[in-house]
């Protein structure tokens, strides 16, 4: 055998030992991601989001969200500088994850059918468990700041959304006859809708309103048969 085989066949093998190590680094993270423990910031998000959704933003202090998350106050503002911040981030992750939710469902390969079933799904799922005060804290706030921030962050979200029904249009999901600009329009007056007490008085909590709104929306803007 030569040196030229004795040191293709050394490169050969380095690189399959390469290869294998990495694929055992790549499970080991994985492993270890899989079964990592959640970050302290990530415990304080996951129990102001239990409480926010059950009392809303107002009755929660504080000292209970320390309590929930089992940290310290010291603990919490390490993190966060106040509540109004905390609340932000909660509202972030809420809609972000909604809206990785539906970007899915518009770019799987069900029917059109199923998809506009699954977004109502998906609205039904998020919405369920939240509190009558959560939503008027939120959307009707009398914190400027907290009030325009979830108002800032609504219209782009809601800008993205239109751009993602422009899409789902041409694909045969949604009738093309309707504009899609609509829908921010009535997502701000079902704000109106959930602060009106004859309305509210019809159902038994908030979600029911939301759910009635979303499904006479869906299957409105449904293709024609």
């Amino acid at each position: 055998m030569c040196y030229c085989d004795i040191y293709s066949n050394l490169c050969y093998y380095i690189c399959i030992i390469y290869y294998k190590s990495y694929i055992c680094v790549r499970k080991v993270i994985y492993i270890f991601m899989k079964n990592a423990k959640p970050s302290k910031a990530e415990i304080i998000l996951a129990a102001a989001k239990e409480l926010f959704w059950k009392h809303g933003f107002k009755r929660v202090s504080i000292e209970e969200i320390c309590a929930k998350a089992v940290i310290s106050k010291m603990t919490f503002y390490r993190f966060y500088s106040n509540k109004t911040e905390l609340a932000k981030a909660v509202f972030d992750g809420a809609v972000k994850e909604g809206n990785d939710n539906f970007k899915q469902i518009l770019n799987s390969s069900v029917s059109p059918d199923e998809k506009i079933k699954k977004i109502i799904l998906l609205k039904f799922e998020g919405t369920n468990n939240i509190s009558q005060e959560f939503l008027m804290d939120f959307y009707s706030s009398k914190e400027p700041e907290l009030n325009n921030y979830v108002i800032q962050k609504t219209e782009e979200v809601w800008q993205n959304v239109i751009q993602d029904f422009r899409l789902a249009q041409q694909q045969g999901i949604f009738r093309n006859d309707f504009k899609p600009e609509i829908i921010l329009y009535m997502a701000q007056r079902v704000i109106e809708i959930l602060n009106d007490p004859k309305v509210l008085k019809l159902y038994d909590n908030p979600q029911d309103i939301i759910m009635e709104v979303a499904n006479l929306f869906m299957y409105g803007i449904a293709p024609h048969k």
